[in-house]
């Protein structure tokens, strides 16, 4: 088993910036591919950037050039730096954790990220 505990989130104007923080606990060894998705209310939930141990990054379309993610593999961690944020980035931020081959994957609880003016 392997435990996921987010923290960051919160309210933001457009524009604004915020920094995602996930930290795993538990059988992490072959969790070799961290990230996280979002999900609005309503829509299906999306794949907004992962990265594997060795630091290979992807990134989801709309977010491209706008967060940035990274790992420490000492401390078990994953952040997403969030960076202009807009409206339509308001969601619900799940982190995961998952196998090279996905058979095994994680989930945080999710934050709340909430872009308004």
């Amino acid at each position: 088993q392997v435990q996921l505990v987010e923290s960051g989130g919160g309210s933001v104007q457009p524009g604004g910036s915020l920094r995602l923080s996930c930290a795993a606990s538990g059988s992490i060894f072959s969790m070799k591919i961290m990230g996280w998705y979002r999900q609005d209310t309503g829509k299906e939930r999306e794949l907004v950037a992962e990265i594997t141990d060795r630091g290979m990054a992807n990134y989801a379309d709309p977010v491209k050039a706008r967060f940035t993610i990274s790992r420490d593999n000492a401390k078990n961690t994953v952040y997403l730096e969030m960076n202009s944020l807009k409206p339509e980035d308001t969601a619900v931020y799940y982190c995961f954790s998952r196998t090279q081959d996905n058979r095994y994957k994680y989930w945080g609880q999710g934050t709340q990220v909430t872009v308004s003016s």
